[in-house]
C-alpha cells in the first residue's frame, strides 16, 4: 500500500461519517475540541502497519521527568509502510475534509514531521500533562491540529497509554480517550489545550503513528508563542513544581534565542 491508496481508504472513512464527526467535534467539550473515529483502515491493512513498527531499541528514548517513551521520525530508517502511513494523513483530500470536520480554515500538514512521526510506549511509560509547543520548526505558522493513530492490536483500557484531556486545568477530572487499536484521534492544540498519556501498566508496547497539522493564524485569539509546558500529575505535586520550573526557564531562553540554543532533532530529514 502507498500514501495514496492509504488516503483514499481513510477519505472514504472520513467522508462517510463527516457529519456525524463535525457532530462529535462541536459537541466536545467546549475547552479543547476533539473527536475519535474508529476502524480508520481495513482491519488487515492496520494489522501490517502495527507489525513493522520497529523495536524500541531501534528508536530513541526520551526519558526524564516531563516523559518516558521512545519515538522516531527519520522515517527512511524503517520500513516503508510507516512512511507512507503518516503522509497518507498529509494528502491533499485528507488535509481538507479533516478542515472541514473541525472547522479550520486551510490547515497545513508538516512534511517535516516536527514532533510527529511514530511512538511507543511500553510498562512504566507515560506523557506528563502538557501543552504542545506553538509553533512549527520555523515559528512561523501555528500548531491547531494533532493527530493521532493507534495501531496497537487488542490493546485495552485497562492497560494504560490512553490519551488524557484536561480542559478544566488539573484540579478537575480528565476526560480520558482510549487508544484503541485502529482508532484516530484528533484534537485542537491552543494555550489551554493540557493533554496527557497514562501510565502504560501492561507488559507490552502501545503504538502511535502521529501527525499536526498548522495554520496562518492561531484557534484561540489568547494565543501566545509557548514551549511545550509539561506540568506534574495532581497526585504529584513536587514533580509539577519541577516542571513548572523547567517550562519558565526554558521560555526564558527562547525569548533571547528565537529558535532555540540548538535545532530540535526531532524533524525528518530526508536528504539524510
Amino acid at each position: 500500500m502507498n500514501r495514496i491508496d492509504l488516503a483514499n481508504l481513510i477519505f472514504e472513512k472520513l467522508d462517510s461519517e463527516k457529519e456525524s464527526l463535525k457532530f462529535q467535534f462541536r459537541n466536545s467539550d467546549s475547552g479543547i475540541g476533539y473527536l475519535f473515529v474508529d476502524d480508520v483502515l481495513p482491519t488487515d491493512i492496520a494489522h501490517k502497519i502495527a507489525k513493522v513498527f520497529p523495536e524500541p531499541n531501534q528508536m530513541l528514548l526520551k526519558k526524564s521527568l516531563r516523559e518516558n517513551k521512545y519515538v522516531a521520525a527519520q522515517m527512511n530508517l524503517y520500513h516503508p509502510l510507516l512512511e507512507e502511513t503518516i503522509y497518507a494523513f498529509q494528502d491533499k483530500k485528507i488535509v481538507e475534509i479533516i478542515g472541514d470536520i473541525c472547522d479550520i480554515q486551510n490547515p497545513i500538514p508538516d512534511e517535516n514531521l516536527y514532533a510527529g512521526g511514530i511512538s511507543m510506549m511500553g510498562k512504566k511509560q507515560f506523557l506528563n500533562p502538557h501543552l504542545d509547543n506553538s509553533h512549527d520548526k520555523d515559528r512561523n505558522l501555528w500548531r491547531v491540529l494533532n493527530l493521532l493513530y493507534y495501531v496497537t492490536p487488542d490493546w485495552k483500557e485497562e492497560y494504560g497509554g490512553n490519551l488524557e484531556l484536561w480542559p478544566n486545568g488539573l484540579d478537575q477530572k480528565q476526560i480520558t480517550i482510549h487508544s484503541k487499536f485502529n482508532r484516530l484521534v484528533i484534537m485542537e492544540t491552543h494555550n489551554s489545550s493540557l493533554h496527557s498519556v497514562s501510565p502504560v501498566t501492561f507488559d507490552g508496547y502501545r503504538r502511535c503513528v502521529s501527525n499536526y497539522y498548522f495554520a496562518d493564524s492561531p484557534l484561540l485569539d489568547s494565543d501566545r508563542f509557548h514551549v511545550t509546558s509539561f506540568r506534574g500529575r495532581p497526585e504529584n505535586k513536587m514533580a509539577d513544581l519541577v516542571l513548572r520550573a523547567d517550562t519558565f526557564l526554558r521560555m526564558a531562553l527562547r525569548k533571547v534565542f528565537k529558535k532555540g540554543i540548538k535545532e530540535n532533532p526531532h524533524v525528518y530529514k530526508k536528504d539524510q
